[in-house]
């Protein structure tokens, strides 16, 4: 198949979350099985600062478009330094750009328009509310187009709470036809909604784990659409998220103290004491370590760790977090990190090499999200003997089972409420388990034979292809 993975963010290029590790990883493994693959992005100020210099692919009236090879994926980037010459992707820490509307509007277009020069797809791949209006211009403008026929539109939902929402003026200057404003078309509480028109036009949708499928369907997580999504219900597949283990794989970690394996995990206590250095906290056998890397936002719990802090301490742990958000967050955690020096850590900040370290050197991880479509850094810690102590939301749940010292299975914790107690109560059975070690190794055992490689889902994700490819056209 020829399948064109369309993505606002695309690892090593540019990233701020894991939608970036997803379309780092998954054309790579597709393209291993056969598969043509293709990615476009737009030419951000950062892919330049990382080092990149792609070649000039075709120059049009207002943009460019620029390409390099990364393996045997085609990576094509959208150049326009009106929209993408800037210091962030989508806003600064005071809010989102302005002009996002227009932005992704355009980088929309110019999706549409490299297709002439690469060839029919067989899918086009889109991802979040950034690519929702891909498939609307599709069935919109090239509905009777050759090139476009036989082009099947996957839409992929990587968090619901994020929907692209722009008022109405910007149907006129983005070429929608003001018909579609209706609550059957792309208006959502008098904005226009470029999700919304993502998962109207698209022939299939998915999300990234089947926990959240299910999830999205529901007035707790369907973020004001899941009426819309129930209507598109036997269109909507979860195919839960994989992890590249070229990358995160502490017996080849480039970036951690000492490597380490299932055959000899001597290396962990090395990486452990180096973290604790970086953040100017003595090593204490005695104390487990507890990391968190995430987007300081309350999606992610934060607000329930900052709460509860002294009490968690109170339980004979260690504390580091890295990471940046809204700023209250990034304020409080700096305050928490002064408070209780030498045994709380926060760095303010997102470093891609603190961050393995981080995975190598914690004992537990923790992911208090109130929802969590995937989760990446669950598995992650699995891969570095790392425990994760989640909550049992989307793919955290799905991946992450309860683990019980008496039929010595699981391989994390996890906690349904999203509160202090439900937390403080799961961190202290963490602890009690960390203190015997015979059930903390065998516990670790179990994390190190889980396997999260992309294999599994990149060959689910090709059987959805392929169903897709044999539908009739839908719109």
């Amino acid at each position: 198949m020829n399948i064109l993975f369309v993505s606002s963010e695309v690892v090593p290029f540019a990233k701020t979350g894991g939608l970036a590790d997803v379309i780092g990883a998954l054309p790579g493994v597709l393209s291993e099985r056969g598969h043509a693959c293709s990615v476009i992005l737009p030419f951000y100020k950062r892919v330049k600062e990382n080092g990149f210099n792609p070649k000039l692919f075709k120059e049009e009236q207002d943009f460019r478009f620029y390409f390099l090879e990364r393996g045997n994926v085609s990576i094509y980037f959208i150049e326009r330094d009106e929209y993408y010459n800037r210091d962030q992707l989508y806003g600064t820490p005071q809010g989102d750009y302005p002009d996002n509307a227009l932005r992704f509007g355009f980088f929309a277009k110019a999706v549409v328009a490299l297709i002439p020069h690469i060839g029919r797809q067989d899918v086009i791949h889109c991802n979040d509310w950034q690519t929702g209006l891909v498939p609307l211009y599709i069935k919109l403008f090239h509905n009777k187009d050759p090139l476009f026929s036989n082009t099947k539109t996957l839409f992929t939902i990587h968090n619901m709470a994020y929907q692209g929402l722009f008022g109405r003026e910007y149907m006129k200057k983005l070429d929608i036809p003001g018909k579609l404003f209706n609550m059957h078309g792309l208006e959502f509480y008098g904005k226009m909604s470029f999700l919304k028109a993502g998962i109207i036009y698209s022939d299939a949708i998915s999300s990234v784990s089947k926990g959240y499928a299910r999830e999205i369907l529901t007035k707790e997580f369907g973020c004001g659409l899941d009426g819309l999504l129930n209507t598109r219900k036997k269109d909507l597949y979860g195919i839960v998220n994989g992890v590249d283990y070229s990358v995160w794989d502490p017996g080849a970690d480039r970036f951690i103290a000492r490597k380490y394996s299932m055959g000899d995990m001597s290396g962990k206590l090395e990486c452990k004491k180096d973290v604790l250095r970086e953040y100017g906290i003595k090593y204490d056998p005695a104390r487990p370590l507890i990391g968190m890397i995430t987007r300081l936002a309350e999606q992610k719990g934060i607000d329930i760790v900052a709460d509860c802090m002294d009490k968690l301490l109170e339980l004979g742990i260690d504390f580091v977090l890295l990471g940046f958000g809204d700023e209250k967050y990034n304020n409080i955690f700096r305050e928490l990190s002064e408070k209780y020096k030498g045994h709380v850590g926060a760095k303010i900040d997102f470093n891609n090499a603190l961050a393995h370290k981080i995975e190598a050197g914690s004992d537990m991880f923790l992911m208090p999200s109130r929802y969590e479509p995937c989760g990446l850094n669950q598995l992650y810690s699995m891969k570095y003997a790392t425990v994760p102590i989640v909550r049992a939301v989307g793919g955290l749940d799905d991946t992450v089972e309860d683990f019980d010292p008496v039929t010595k299975k699981g391989n994390g914790f996890k906690f349904q409420d999203p509160s202090d107690e439900a937390l403080l109560t799961s961190i202290k059975k963490a602890v009690g388990i960390f203190k015997n070690k015979d059930l903390w190794n065998t516990l670790l055992q179990n994390c190190l034979f889980c396997d999260y490689s992309w294999g599994a889902s990149a060959e689910k994700y090709e059987k959805l292809y392929n169903k897709l490819i044999s539908m009739e056209k839908i719109i």
